[in-house]
């Protein structure tokens, strides 16, 4: 059977370079006409007294979007990418503050459809804190949306002046998580699960084993909801001159409020339809009644131009490293931290004489125990040579924990979720349901342990234990990174640890972070531990592919789409297809642990807060 498969693909991939070579001279004929198109594209153009028009549906990644279509493509297609890194956005933000063509901001909530950005709170808690200081400078944010949800007003409250839709509302609700538990179907449909697990708040591992969240683990997300929450409110409040105990009111009495109620409340200043918010920012740049739009320029766009006049050599660096996705051994692919290509460029930047100080932005909710601690060795020895420090994004859990623990300073938003310094290992059997359907195994074996990966039958005792006392070396190991990095006695780390969650806010008061603060305040952080001053040039890794590279990607995708149809998948409700993307990012989660000793420091699910 394999063969056939084996057979089967050479033809259909010796089928396909044929015709890749019999439509060459057509490929070079397309190639050559993006390059020309390419040539003749001036770029995005900014005119005076123009509007900065921030999309709400933004999706902001912590490192550079590496599958982004490229210029050409967007050029082509006249469409313009909806992904932007967070460094990307803060760095227009700030430079958009200080230029004088721009005179203002435009917050667009029109565009998200019932979808809003995928970006955590810890994330808008740093864009939140750029829109502040860019309405400080005096310039005007206007924000607009006909559903004001909870994460698109967080980030918009700051504005000069919120307009919602007379047919619209704004959801007050509170912050809610919802696991999911699979340890009822997987008992009826006998699929036996086995646990290894160090830490009592170690709730990754109870989907399998529970059907609802066990006490530690209730009062964990509890303590954090309640922090991110918190912060929800102080922000709201103090830009809205609001008290949080009205917001709080809003959010047991009420939850949804209509238009007129809102404003009321005085967390919207107008109840307006979108024409009159373009009226407003044709004010605001000058243009008459009768002109068809107002003078504006999105923020991806402004962002290239900032980069091209950005574009220079300098022997002085400050590299940050971004550390995204779930921690796997070997090369990892997208949206993973493999350990053998992420530990080559920690160490290729510690023998780099021109980069000073590396900082290494963390959003992961762990992985494999084995893959942190080589990560983690890296950072060790090249903080003996140049300063290392650590900003925490959304998620620097477990795993992403472990990897920061070596940082001289360790930066984290309040609403950052941290700590989970705990391990655990999961084993599956299908022993009860193959039987039942009358499939039945015979084992032949040279050793007492030979078949132990075997999805055949449970552990045996003497394998658990075995199992169970890898787990703990590995989680003392563990104990033992933090007491020694963080500087903190031993017991007290078996204290805070157990694999329980932190909010950035708790972290701190904890130990387990030295500061609250975003990636700005980590890189400056870092540039004076190095003594840089403001001579120095920011170099972001993994390096973005190049155009070539993301050419031939895009080309295969165009194939991809030749044998797929996706009209079911646009036809479906939104909150259908957001609890299908659930499930698929959990089985997503399962593929990827690859740990050679199947142990993991990880927060197995995402936590989704909402």
């Amino acid at each position: 059977m394999r063969n056939f498969f084996k057979q089967t693909f050479a033809s259909i991939i010796g089928t396909l370079l044929g015709l890749l070579i019999f439509v060459g001279v057509g490929i070079g004929g397309v190639l050559l006409l993006l390059v020309v198109v390419a040539s003749r594209d001036t770029g995005p153009q900014l005119k005076e007294q123009s509007v900065l028009v921030f999309d709400l549906s933004l999706n902001i990644t912590d490192a550079q979007p590496s599958s982004n279509t490229s210029a050409i493509l967007q050029t082509l297609s006249g469409e313009e990418s909806n992904r932007a890194s967070l460094r990307t956005v803060l760095d227009a933000l700030e430079q958009a503050q200080q230029d004088n063509r721009i005179v203002g901001l435009y917050l667009d909530g029109s565009r998200s459809t019932g979808e809003s950005s995928n970006a955590g709170f810890a994330t808008l808690k740093e864009v939140r804190q750029a829109l502040e200081r860019f309405r400080a400078s005096g310039k005007t944010i206007v924000a607009y949306n006909t559903e004001w949800r909870q994460k698109d007003y967080y980030l918009s409250s700051v504005a000069s002046e919120i307009i919602v839709n007379p047919l619209g509302a704004m959801e007050l609700n509170g912050l809610s998580s919802q696991p999911v538990f699979f340890a009822g179907a997987l008992g009826k449909y006998g699929v036996g699960v086995q646990v290894i697990r160090v830490g009592k708040f170690k709730g990754s591992v109870e989907p399998f084993t529970r059907s609802q969240l066990s006490p530690e683990n209730r009062q964990q997300l509890q303590r954090l909801l309640g922090d991110v929450w918190g912060e929800w409110l102080n922000a709201v409040s103090n830009s809205r001159q609001v008290s949080t105990s009205q917001l709080q009111a809003i959010a047991d009495n009420q939850g949804i409020l209509l238009p007129d109620e809102a404003q009321a409340s005085g967390l919207v200043d107008q109840v307006g339809y979108f024409d009159e918010v373009l009226q407003r920012l044709k004010q605001l740049t000058g243009e008459t009644k009768e002109s068809r739009t107002f003078r504006q320029i999105s923020l991806p766009s402004y962002a290239q131009l900032g980069r091209r006049r950005a574009e220079r050599n300098h022997r002085n660096k400050i590299a940050v490293v971004y550390a995204e996705g779930t921690i796997v051994n070997g090369q990892g692919g997208t949206g993973q931290v493999g350990s053998d290509r992420f530990a080559r460029t920690i160490r290729t930047l510690r023998q780099d004489d021109q980069v000073k100080a590396v900082v290494l932005r963390v959003n992961s909710r762990g992985g494999s125990a084995t893959a942190s601690e080589e990560i983690q060795r890296e950072l060790q020895l090249t903080r003996q040579v140049k300063p290392v420090v650590v900003s925490m994004g959304d998620y620097a859990a477990s795993g992403g924990y472990w990897i920061a623990t070596d940082a001289h300073r360790i930066f984290a938003e309040p609403n950052t979720v941290t700590g989970s310094i705990g391990v655990f290992g999961l084993r599956f059997n299908v022993q009860q349901l193959a039987n039942d359907n009358g499939i039945t195994w015979d084992t032949i074996k040279t050793g007492r342990y030979a078949d132990s990966q075997t999805i055949a039958r449970p552990l045996s005792e003497q394998e658990i234990t075995r199992s169970q006392r890898t787990a703990e070396r590995l989680y003392n190991i563990f104990l033992n990174r933090v007491a020694q990095a963080r500087n903190l006695p031993l017991p007290k780390v078996a204290e805070i640890a157990q694999g329980r969650v932190w909010s950035g806010l708790a972290a701190k008061e904890v130990g387990l972070v030295d500061e609250i603060g975003g990636l700005d305040m980590a890189i400056q952080y870092a540039a004076k531990q190095a003594n840089l001053g403001n001579n120095w040039q920011l170099q972001e890794y993994p390096e973005v592919r190049t155009f070539e590279a993301r050419l031939l990607t895009q080309f295969g995708s165009s194939l991809r789409l030749l044998f797929q149809d996706d009209s079911f998948e646009q036809s479906m409700p939104v909150l259908l297809k957001t609890e299908l993307q659930k499930f698929q990012n959990e089985i997503a989660a399962l593929q990827a642990i690859n740990d050679p000793l199947d142990i993991y420091a990880r927060l197995l699910f995402d936590l989704e807060i909402d």
